[in-house]
């Protein structure tokens, strides 16, 4: 596992509650109501809407709040206007990092993510700088209790995933992105509940971090996912376990 995926795992075993839960619902409405602009309102002709309102139910939103976000996305009710952007740079340890954002201002978004980057030993970048060094593909998450792994792994490749691997009690399934709601479908046909599904940025190479770099790396990282703008993060960054578990304890 790279250390995004990594982390990621370790911050939904903390399970921060409330606090975290009212975040991941105000960037999924975020996400839902764009997806439903740029593609429409129909989910069966719309996959990124499709994948966005899995997230969300994964997530246990509820309809109300779906149905709301993809209205206004629509136009049938009346809400902000969000543009997409992305901010690239570099972290502690000269990290690749990767910004995802969805703001109503952009000017205002730009400084907070520069001084965030500036913060933390970084520095933010032109557009194109990191980028190269990631692929865009889908990551799909199982708990290893839910199912047998070699079940896991026919149901997966059939529907065209290209890998799978294991870390402590997840299973990490790798698809092309185009064929993430695919595999994401057949995996939820079979009854198999997920923890995630998305299109992520996977690093093609890591950059590995003492202890000093990465406890400085994931306070830049939390920061930048507690921004309001902030839809994903990605960096190259690989931490030992054992540093790892002691900066999140």
């Amino acid at each position: 596992m790279s250390g995004h995926s990594k982390w990621s795992t370790i911050k939904r075993k903390k399970g921060k509650a409330d606090a975290e839960r009212g975040r991941m619902f105000t960037k999924l409405i975020k996400e839902i109501t764009v997806a439903a602009r740029n593609g429409g309102g129909d989910e069966n002709t719309n996959p990124r809407l499709r994948t966005a309102v899995a997230t969300a139910k994964a997530a246990n939103m509820p309809q109300d709040n779906i149905k709301r976000a993809i209205q206004k996305g629509t136009g049938e009710l009346p809400g902000v206007s969000y543009e997409e952007s992305t901010y690239e740079g570099y972290g502690p340890g000269g990290v690749a990092v990767y910004v995802e954002v969805l703001t109503d201002n952009k000017n205002r978004t730009v400084a907070e993510i520069r001084h965030i980057f500036s913060k933390y030993n970084g520095n933010l970048g032109e557009n194109g700088c990191v980028a190269w060094m990631f692929d865009k593909q889908g990551i799909i998450q199982v708990e290893t209790s839910k199912c047998d792994e070699d079940t896991l792994l026919e149901i997966a490749l059939e529907a065209g995933a290209t890998d799978m691997s294991v870390q402590d009690d997840v299973y990490e399934i790798i698809t092309p992105w185009s064929e993430l709601d695919a595999v994401r479908a057949a995996i939820e046909a079979k009854s198999i509940p997920i923890i995630s599904a998305e299109v992520n940025m996977v690093p093609q190479n890591t950059i590995k971090l003492n202890e000093k770099q990465a406890e400085t790396m994931l306070k830049m990282y939390e920061t930048l996912e507690d921004h309001d703008d902030v839809q994903n993060v990605y960096g190259n960054f690989d931490i030992d376990d054992e540093i790892m578990e002691k900066l999140a304890g």
